[in-house]
């Protein structure tokens, strides 16, 4: 059974006890009934209003697909493939022997300090000679 349902046989279940109308109880119970009535409307125009925002998402969500479609193109990697990869490298630290992992730019800075026992790590970075490759 809905609200709608349970509030109408509520009613019907108060007109059929035959209360005294003039009867506090009686008033008291009919304005229970009302308020209930009243928060089911209410209720409604919620789902009302949720179903409508609802729709207008759905609408958004697919013109934001159209365009990505348009800009990006079919495949939906292809737009990765603009950004360089994010490289990382793990060095072992010769005090300690903690595994760190560092950045690219951090390698290129020259050096780090062990975050485990404080020593200075140097980075030299050798570079391919591509004319040694002839």
């Amino acid at each position: 059974m809905d609200t709608i349902e349970s509030l109408g046989y509520l009613k019907g279940l108060l007109d059929g006890l035959d209360f005294d109308e003039n009867k506090k109880e009686t008033k008291m119970f009919k304005a229970i009934i009302e308020v209930l009535e009243n928060m089911n409307a209410d209720l409604d125009d919620v789902y009302e209003e949720l179903e409508y925002q609802t729709d207008t998402i759905e609408a958004i969500d697919e013109d934001l697909a159209e365009l990505e479609e348009d800009y990006y193109g079919d495949d939906d990697d292809e737009w990765d493939d603009d950004f360089e990869e994010y490289e990382e490298f793990e060095i072992e630290c010769p005090n300690c022997g903690e595994i760190i992992s560092v950045d690219e730019d951090t390698v290129l800075e020259g050096g780090i300090e062990c975050p485990n026992c404080g020593e200075t790590l140097e980075f030299e970075i050798e570079y391919e000679d591509e004319e040694d490759d002839e």
